[in-house]
């Protein structure tokens, strides 16, 4: 048996909500069948209070042994490092000084969603609660932990990353590490799972034909691309969002909202609308990442002049107006 503790800091509580819609099978069904013992979980757990404290300080003697540490939410360093402005109830010890503890403690330590893994939305703006990351803060490995820290398995903090985060990101990466011994090569530089992180956004998007031909919307709600004039990240963000549909058959971009990126370092801090393409001389800044930009424009003005006029017109309604040219043989 396997034992799974998580701990909630500062956040909202996002990725436990999106964990709950876990579904093929559903959370306790898999964590059974997988043979993770769930020691405590703030929002699904019937222990409170003098139990729970109990329950960790077993796990500081050695009396539990703690395989699989998940901590959801930034890291509270504010006031001045003192972390009081988050204290575990009913302990007077801050949160990040059990995490710093139980980490010690733990066969893998994971951040789940942004704000453990990066900082994410608790520490954006002027950061008054100096909130950080698990391992990182923003790009940089250093966060509460520090960036040597390894996990009693060798293994720095893995960064299950999203605002919120997916929920079959959350229980494959906790499979695979209770199937297999996991390595640094199923990890991107980020410490992401590979499982999700090797695919972007863009792949299975339902978008891309006008993404081919530059057909773009310029308003909420039309059906074109959304990349060069409403801030979608989608050909940059490392998820497979598109591909792996959220409850099935939904993303972001499906329901007609530009990608943020929030599976990355900083996402939070874009430093202009999130529904906004910054541009230079005319040209998005946000372009492919691996795509040379001199090449990028050459195509997108060929691309332009090929548009199909249904794709033109589509782009900016809010309803197909021109299904694609049915094509009859012709039998003579």
């Amino acid at each position: 048996m396997v034992n799974l503790l998580w701990l909630q800091s500062g956040g909202c509580g996002g990725c436990t909500m999106s964990l709950l819609n876990a579904e093929g099978p559903d959370l306790v069904s898999l964590l059974e069948n997988a043979g993770i013992h769930l020691l405590w979980h703030p929002s699904l757990s019937e222990e409170t209070g003098a139990d729970v404290v109990q329950l960790l300080e077993q796990i500081l003697s050695d009396e539990i042994s703690l395989d699989l540490l998940c901590i959801e939410g930034s890291m509270l360093r504010g006031p001045e490092g003192t972390g009081r402005f988050h204290l575990l109830g009913g302990t007077d010890i801050p949160m990040i000084e059990w995490v710093s503890r139980l980490s010690e403690k733990a066969g893998y330590t994971l951040a789940i969603g942004s704000c453990a893994a990066f900082g994410g939305i608790s520490s954006a703006s002027d950061n008054v609660t100096d909130a950080t990351g698990v391992q990182f803060e923003g790009e940089l490995r250093g966060g509460l932990l520090g960036g040597d820290y390894q996990s009693r398995n060798g293994m720095p903090v893995i960064n299950v990353s999203g605002c919120p985060t997916h929920p079959d990101w959350v229980t494959e990466t906790l499979l695979s590490l209770v199937l297999d011994t996991p390595s640094e090569d199923d990890f991107d530089d980020f410490f992401r799972p590979r499982l999700y992180a090797d695919q972007l956004v863009h792949h299975g998007c339902t978008r891309n034909e006008y993404y081919e031909y530059k057909a773009s919307a310029e308003l909420p709600g039309e059906l074109g691309c959304m990349m060069e004039h409403m801030g979608c990240l989608g050909t940059q963000a490392h998820a497979d969002c598109n591909s792996r549909p959220w409850n099935g058959n939904g993303s972001c971009t499906r329901g007609g909202y530009a990608c943020i990126n929030c599976t990355a370092p900083e996402f939070e801090e874009p430093r202009h609308s999130f529904v906004e393409t910054p541009k230079i001389a005319g040209i998005p800044v946000g372009l492919p990442t691996d795509m040379p930009k001199a090449w990028f424009v050459a195509l997108a003005s060929l691309s332009k002049a090929a548009t199909p006029d249904r794709l033109r017109h589509n782009a900016r309604s809010e309803n197909l107006i021109y299904p694609p040219t049915l094509h009859k043989k012709n039998h003579k």
